[in-house]
């Protein structure tokens, strides 16, 4: 059944229908369409648009239906036209001329901007579960290793000392942000469109205002040509997804980097690894990598949404069904992504001495050496920075550290060094002297990593209300 059929004198030709159908993309929205149907038709029987018989019978097949479809009972028809059609389809063959009722002061177009809404609301509901959790498991582990030092990078070479911990709350720091950006595109995107008809609203006296409160929104679209033809909260939560999965991206990057015999500062849980079909040695970081690949189709998605809609007149039009494909695609590829990254981290093993013995090499206290001389002997920086870059060449030269250099080559350099220098360039107080708000001392680490669940607590407690 076609709801426009009576315009035309003959069938649309089988290629035609093939082509416009999106069914296999919303038959997803089957549940959120019902529930948008029940309270539009509760709405109608309230304000006495339609009998408040015909409104609960309707209801009641509506509800069964979703029972049905629920249980697997019901089955989507494939050919139908759009998840909608299905639906009124299926009331009217079970309820009669009643059903016909339904789409009373309704249009699809308003229709379908309400599913959307319903149905990225629930998605962005478990998103938000989903990087809580993640959150919490890397504060879990950067307590656990807040004082293990490794080298901090710059242009991949080891730059300063740092700690794990504190590495691991810089990724709190950016899925905060993305919990952020999520929640502000949601209480956008909290607006009900449902009233708007087709672009200008109707002539039927609707409570709209009931209808948002029997779906859960908190306001009404107020301008019915925008109610139908606004996709910004697709774009947003396509543009939240690639954000984010912009950070799971580098934060893969690393754990591939860190996996490496190159660096051995981790090794992954055999459950999140696989080997090679060839080179029975390999234990390869899949998982991550495979993560780290689908960063590029949610940012694809995104850039498809934008050139779809960067040119379309008001109000709908019948390029804006590829929404539904590009976001779904979008927020389906960050939750699939999340699955296995987040028990992947919980599991993984960090080995310690690897990174403290690379914190060793590569003179990442040198900054520490020419402060010392500044702090403690008085030295201009850039004099003190002159001497310690001429020590670094002598270490090279010799094959040594700055710890296992001598002082008397310290004094050849600079006779302002003295046996403190062996404490100040000490890698443990380097890292432990960087008290400064935001610094990698193990004291801020833990400090960052309360901060961080006192914010994860009062996010709950805020989508509680």
């Amino acid at each position: 059944m076609k709801l426009w059929k009576g315009r035309f004198q003959k069938e649309a030709d089988p290629k035609t229908n093939d082509f416009n159908s999106s069914i296999s993309i919303d038959s997803r929205m089957a549940q959120e369409d019902i529930v948008g149907s029940i309270a539009h038709a509760s709405m109608l029987g309230e304000c006495g648009i339609i009998g408040k018989e015909e409104s609960e019978k309707i209801c009641d097949g509506l509800r069964k239906i979703a029972e049905d479809l629920e249980k697997g009972t019901l089955a989507i028809d494939p050919d139908a036209e759009d998840i909608h059609t299905f639906v009124e389809g299926e009331l009217t063959a079970r309820i009669g001329s009643a059903g016909k009722r339904l789409h009373t002061a309704r249009s699809r177009n308003d229709q379908v901007a309400l599913d959307i809404r319903l149905t990225l609301r629930e998605n962005g509901k478990a998103i938000r579960g989903q990087l809580a959790e993640l959150i919490g498991v890397l504060c879990e582990k950067a307590e656990q290793y807040s004082a293990t030092v490794m080298p901090g990078y710059t242009h991949l070479q080891r730059a300063q000392p740092i700690t794990f911990g504190h590495h691991l709350m810089a990724y709190c720091e950016m899925l905060l942000r993305d919990l952020s950006r999520l929640e502000d595109a949601l209480r956008r995107m909290d607006v009900m469109p449902l009233g708007s008809g087709a672009l200008a609203g109707t002539t039927y006296p609707l409570d709209r205002e009931l209808t948002a409160r029997l779906l859960g929104f908190s306001q009404v679209s107020q301008n019915s040509l925008d109610g139908v033809a606004d996709r910004d909260f697709c774009a947003e939560l396509a543009f939240f997804s690639s954000m984010t999965m912009v950070h799971l991206s580098r934060f893969c990057e690393e754990l591939v980097l860190w996996c490496s015999w190159e660096y051995k500062f981790v090794e992954l849980d055999d459950a999140f690894s696989t080997g090679s079909s060839i080179m029975p040695q390999k234990k390869n970081p899949d998982i991550a990598e495979l993560i780290r690949g689908k960063s590029g189709r949610v940012f694809g998605d995104l850039m498809g949404l934008l050139a779809m809609m960067k040119g379309l007149p008001l109000a709908y039009n019948k390029d804006m069904q590829e929404d539904k494909e590009a976001v779904f695609d979008a927020i389906d590829t960050l939750r699939l992504c999340l699955t296995p990254l987040i028990p992947m981290v919980k599991t993984m093993t960090v080995l310690e001495e690897n990174m403290r013995a690379a914190a060793a090499k590569g003179f990442i206290n040198a900054t520490d050496c020419a402060d010392y001389l500044v702090a403690e002997k008085g030295m201009p920086f850039r004099d003190a920075y002159k001497a310690t870059g001429e020590l670094v060449a002598l270490c090279i030269q010799k094959g040594l550290t700055l710890e296992t250099l001598p002082l008397e080559e310290y004094r050849r350099v600079c006779d302002n060094f003295d046996e403190g220098v062996y404490e100040a360039i000490s890698l443990e107080k380097c890292v432990k002297d960087r008290k400064v708000l935001g610094g990698p001392a193990p004291e801020n680490v833990v400090s960052q990593v309360r901060r961080v669940r006192e914010l994860l607590a009062k996010m709950e407690r805020g989508t509680e209300k």
